[in-house]
């Protein structure tokens, strides 16, 4: 059960991929991670996702035991969604792959899907009820900042 009004985010594999290995502590990616290891909002995630992070990360060269750490944390503090393969529904012209994304964030009732991808956020501010929005974006809304003015098309609402 989850709380009414409480942030459900799915962060794609881009947002997750540079909040680890930022070499600024300070970086809107980092401070999304860290905001999300302390509680402050819900993770989402489905198994195609884990194992997309598991291979990026062993991709990059990741220790055994680093990768270990943000998988166990996964596993621990994420809510995985279970979904079918028939959920999985062509969404994504640009890159089929990306329906998975979606399906995980409509199916596990995410509020936002947070992404730097470009194939997802051409969806537009919203899709069926979840808000696309760039790591940027989703940080605002997390501290409760509204910015004056931005470059992206994806602002808080």
């Amino acid at each position: 059960m989850t709380e009414l009004g409480r942030l459900r985010a799915v962060l794609d594999t881009n947002v997750v991929f540079a909040g680890l290995f930022s070499r600024n502590p300070h970086s809107p990616t980092a401070e999304i991670l860290r905001r999300w290891y302390v509680g402050e909002f819900d993770l989402l995630y489905c198994e195609d996702l884990r194992l997309e992070y598991r291979e990026k990360l062993t991709a990059a060269g990741i220790s055994p035991v680093h990768r270990a750490r943000f998988l166990a944390r996964l596993a621990r503090l994420g809510i995985c969604v279970p979904f079918s393969p028939a959920e999985i529904l062509p969404r994504v012209p640009a890159d089929p792959d990306d329906d998975v994304v979606i399906a995980c964030a409509l199916v596990g009732g995410a509020t936002h899907l947070v992404t730097y991808d470009p194939h997802l956020l051409s969806l537009g501010e919203e899709y069926q009820g979840v808000r696309i929005l760039d790591g940027l974006h989703f940080l605002y809304i997390l501290r409760g900042d509204v910015p004056l003015q931005s470059n992206s098309p994806h602002l808080p609402g």
